[in-house]
């Protein structure tokens, strides 16, 4: 005969509880996976029809080349239409990639995370177990908890 919970074992009730628990972890876990591989087809169909979109829109510039140059080929000679929009692909390239290179200069290198980490080094080290400067060699120095 089932037991009522008031005359249940402490021992079985956190035996229970703990069934319970670990249930509710192993079902917000396949709920998980049920959504990420839901999003992960998302995500690869949209990349998928995003690729297409780019390589269609690279057979458009190709075309729209051909035609700004036959255009500029009524003024011009064909050679010197076609240099003209040739050399103006070169500048834009050119310029692109001085920006890209300009921008990587920038970064900083992930400073902040390396400064939190030398912090946490020195929060886990206890005060006996650090080097000396001369263990560490002349080129390198300990830091102390400010800093410095």
């Amino acid at each position: 005969m089932p037991q009522t919970p008031e005359e249940e074992s402490l021992g079985s009730l956190v035996a229970q509880a703990s069934d319970h628990i670990s249930t509710l972890v192993r079902s917000e876990i396949e709920l998980a996976k049920a959504e990420f591989r839901f999003d992960a087809k998302r995500v690869g169909t949209a990349g998928g029809l995003f690729a297409a979109a780019a390589f269609m829109a690279h057979l458009c510039l190709i075309l729209a080349s051909f035609t700004i140059a036959y255009a500029l080929a009524q003024w011009l000679p064909n050679w010197a239409a076609f240099l003209i929009v040739t050399v103006f692909y070169l500048l834009a390239a050119g310029l692109l990639v001085f920006v890209g290179v300009r921008r990587l200069k920038g970064l900083a290198g992930m400073k902040r995370t390396a400064r939190s980490l030398k912090g946490l080094k020195e929060i886990a080290t206890p005060e006996g177990d650090r080097p000396t400067a001369g263990e560490l060699g002349a080129h390198r120095e300990p830091v102390s908890r400010d800093g410095t």
